[in-house]
C-alpha cells in the first residue's frame, strides 16, 4: 500500500491550471485533498519551471 504524498504551499500563488484556484501560504495543495494531480505538474510547482521561476509548492514531511 503506497501512502499519498501530501503538499503545501510556500508562497501564495493562482492555480493557472486550476481554473484561477487561489492559494494561500500554509494551504494544502492541491484543493481538494483528494484531486488528482499529473507527476509532471507536481515537477513544475516543485521546481522554478512555472510562470513564478520559483517553487511554489514543497512536500509534507511525515513523522511516523
Amino acid at each position: 500500500m503506497s501512502e499519498k504524498k501530501t503538499y503545501q504551499a510556500i508562497v501564495d500563488f493562482k492555480d493557472l491550471q486550476d481554473k484561477g484556484k487561489i492559494y494561500r501560504k500554509g494551504d494544502t495543495f492541491p484543493k481538494p485533498a483528494n484531486k488528482k494531480v499529473e507527476d509532471e505538474r507536481l515537477d513544475e510547482l516543485l521546481s522554478s519551471k512555472n510562470k513564478l521561476k520559483k517553487p511554489v509548492i514543497k512536500e509534507n514531511l511525515r513523522i511516523n
